[in-house]
């Protein structure tokens, strides 16, 4: 037709665009592993649909310019590509979900499940669930992209059937006016509503339209290849910079989103007139495959890395020794466990699911394919209703199992209790506030009739702080806290974590006596140098110091293992599931405080797990877990642990009183 010209070089096989897909898709899987350098790889998703929206048009103009459009064929082929991966995994996963989730668990997963199968979980996740909030509880919140890119292809055929009957000549103005238009309003809602700016397709819509310009033709052909060059190095760099730099505090997606987008465009739109360097790399042969097979990696990466955290599939305790423990830390190896078997359902799923359904033996055409389409389609709907009304089958679980479980720190009466307890956002940073809201009035106030302690470290100070403060008599206990943050002179944390220790060390410790500094964190190997450092520094400016050891990790959550423990008859499955590295790393600092530090050491691990065996319930008969997820203790294993400590004189005893608001000379 003559009102549309179509890039005829658009439709031939490009390894680089695969090769687009891959960076795509290994951002994402980087990002959910909490791989600290790619905090921004959320922003794979918005590479996905510019490449998504560029191929797709390329082959609907294509048949539109040669008169042989079909909305039927083109929904068939939506139906090959997306369906069989995506209820494959489903069902898969629905098996697994009925054995492990607990009922409540099982009833989220039977609503998202429903909300998946008809195209609609990006409305459920936006009701139910932000994507930076506690997401492993969700374990198919990664469906929300696939919604949206199918509530786009339902009306976008439809659209171009419209504008191609009334409108012929305006078909590249409306496309170029709804890009602009889903743009601004992107831009517009989210300053208002960031949870639906990000799930919501009118203002995603933009980023798929930005890929049917492409497909128009109307991306300049760059012959000359020092301007490819320059072009795709441009873009690739737009991309990685938003990976790396990007956070979950960016303002996303709006403006923000143009960055990897136009990045994204940028290499397509240059790679239509002829190869480059960075085209080069992207067709190397891993990351081709790597694109060939990331619609089912994407699909299965987020499962795996959910089942994981649960403790579901085979942890750390199985393989990490301590003669491995200086190559792989617990955390470490299980990455590397969610990213070999990422890959390995990926590379099945591609091979057996989704050639076989695209081009191979069980490729369905015409009325087939639909009713086959919708047979699965009601069944799994079906399903994930049943789940729903039964109420997750609660006879699956014991009643001691739920109640154990219920101490998951996940459940809304836990994270309100450990927000106050906690003190988070006022005396303890997490990624959702900043350095800026630290209230130094209340969390460093001293006390001039009261011995003054600070409370200093991450999460695992936090936990202890409402203990310490209740259980040492005569003494007031301050608090500085930051997530992921290690209390050391010069952490390798976020920056609200280098402000927090800056301002501790810097300001606020040579100026304010203490009676002493409790140093408290989920320590690491590689934080013991920067330990002496700080340990040294505090000896010379006469802060006296006592650094609090690691507690006992699992590679699942501690109520999740016992209630599985209780359900299935096995006393022992918790210990089982124990991870070594924590008792290794125990007696390393053990040693160091003793003949390298000089300073007193208290030794979590031992208080929880001295004698015969470790101390899994703060309370047995009540059935009180001591934790309440993998390494941190629970409101009442705090008070326990604490209270043991007092009462065997492990803690430091309050003398008299500080003399306040002298500073040093």
């Amino acid at each position: 037709m003559d009102e549309i010209t179509v890039n005829r070089g658009a439709l031939k096989y490009r390894k680089d665009i695969d090769g687009l897909r891959a960076v795509a898709v290994l951002s994402v899987l980087a990002f959910h592993l909490e791989i600290t350098k790619f905090s921004g790889g959320f922003v794979g998703v918005d590479v996905f649909f510019v490449i998504s929206g560029y191929l797709i048009s390329s082959i609907v103009f294509s048949e539109i310019s040669s008169s042989c459009f079909s909305v039927k064929s083109f929904y068939e082929r939506r139906i090959r590509r997306i369906f069989p991966a995506l209820f494959g995994m489903l069902s898969a996963f629905s098996i697994l979900a009925a054995v492990y989730l607990l009922p409540n668990e099982l009833v989220d997963y039977g609503k998202s499940m429903f909300a998946a199968t008809a195209s609609g979980s990006n409305f459920y996740f936006w009701q139910h669930s932000g994507y930076f909030d506690v997401p492993l509880s969700q374990p198919l919140l990664h469906t929300w992209s696939l919604a949206v890119e199918e509530q786009f292809y339902v009306t976008f055929p439809l659209l171009l059937m419209l504008v191609r009957r009334f409108f012929p000549k305006w078909l590249r103005f409306s496309i170029v006016v709804l890009f602009f238009a889903s743009l601004l309003i992107s831009a517009i809602a989210v300053s208002r509503n960031a949870g639906a700016a990000f799930y919501m397709p009118y203002t995603r819509a933009w980023e798929l339209l930005l890929g049917t310009i492409l497909s128009l033709g109307m991306f300049p052909r760059l012959h000359s290849a020092w301007l490819r060059n320059l072009v795709t190095l441009t873009g690739i760099g737009m991309i990685a910079f938003s990976v790396f730099s990007y956070t979950q505090n960016t303002i996303f997606p709006g403006p923000s989103a143009l960055l990897p987008c136009m990045g994204s465009a940028l290499i397509i739109g240059a790679g239509e007139a002829g190869s480059s360097f960075v085209a080069a790399i992207l067709s190397t042969r891993p990351l081709v495959f790597t694109g060939l097979i990331s619609y089912s990696l994407y699909l299965w990466h987020w499962p795996v890395i959910v089942l994981q955290h649960m403790g579901v599939l085979i942890g750390v305790s199985a393989f990490t020794t301590h003669r491995y423990s200086s190559l792989f830390t617990a955390r470490r190896f299980d990455i590397l466990v969610e990213i070999a078997l990422s890959f390995l359902l990926a590379v099945l799923s591609w091979r057996f699911v989704e050639r076989p359904f695209r081009s191979g033996r069980l490729r369905l055409i015409g009325r087939p394919l639909f009713a086959v389409a919708g047979a699965v389609m009601l069944t799994l709907l079906a399903f994930s209703s049943w789940t729903v009304l039964a109420h997750g089958f609660r006879g699956r679980f014991p009643v001691d199992a739920v109640e154990v479980a219920s101490a998951l720190g996940d459940g809304e009466e836990n994270k309100a209790w450990q927000i106050k307890s906690w003190r988070t956002g006022a005396c303890f940073i997490t990624p959702d506030f900043h350095f800026d809201s630290y209230d130094s009035d209340l969390c460093l106030s001293q006390h001039v009739s009261k011995s003054n302690y600070l409370v200093l470290g991450d999460s695992h100070s936090a936990m202890l702080w409402s203990a310490l403060s209740s259980s040492l008599a005569d003494a007031n206990v301050m608090q500085a806290g930051s997530s992921s943050c290690a209390p050391v002179i010069h952490p390798s944390g976020s920056s609200d974590c280098k402000k927090m220790m800056a301002h501790i060390f810097q300001t606020y410790l040579p100026a304010h006596p203490v009676r002493g500094l409790f140093m408290v964190a989920r320590w690491s190997p590689k934080d013991l140098e920067e330990l002496t450092e700080t340990i040294a520094w505090a000896k010379q400016h006469e802060v006296p110091v006592t650094v609090f050891g690691p507690v006992p990790e699992y590679d699942g959550p501690l109520p999740r293992l016992l209630a599985y423990s209780i359900a299935w008859n096995k006393p022992g499955f918790a210990s089982q599931h124990r991870v070594p590295s924590s008792q290794i790393l125990d007696g390393d600092m053990q040693q160091l405080a003793v003949n390298t530090w000089h300073v007193p050491y208290v030794s979590l691990y031992q208080e929880i797990c001295g004698g015969e065996g470790c101390l899994e319930y703060a309370d047995a008969d009540r059935k009180i877990p001591l934790m309440e997820d993998r390494d941190h203790l629970s409101r009442f294993g705090a008070d326990f642990v604490v209270r043991r400590l007092v009462e065997k004189g492990e803690l430091p005893t309050p003398r008299a009183p500080d003399r306040v608001a002298q500073a040093r000379p």
